[in-house]
């Protein structure tokens, strides 16, 4: 399977990127490597994991972000990588969902 990161995602992994390097130097990086080896193994994973919003939702392991994927042929798209702290109706409009 090819795994497609979408502009909208990879502007979200940025800017949580920015947010923990802003808590304490090298916890940004520390951050995106977590979330790059998240998305990687849906690779592995990829369909099992629970739909919300008409979307995939794979919970990071170290950090309080979901990813928010479809499958399209064999290929995964990931649309959203989101603070599963924000507000529900955040959530909503930010998957295009209101």
């Amino acid at each position: 399977m090819k795994i497609n990161i979408l502009e909208s995602a990879v502007a979200d992994l940025a800017a949580g990127r920015d947010f923990y390097e802003r808590q304490e130097i090298g916890v940004g990086d520390y951050f995106q490597d977590c979330l790059f080896s998240d998305i990687d193994s849906l690779v592995l994973y990829a369909g099992i994991h629970r739909q919300v919003f008409g979307f995939y939702r794979m919970l990071s392991k170290r950090f309080p972000y979901a990813i928010y994927y479809q499958l399209e042929d064999r290929t995964i798209l990931v649309f959203r990588v989101l603070d599963c702290r924000s507000n529900p109706q955040r959530l909503l409009r930010a998957l295009g969902n209101e």
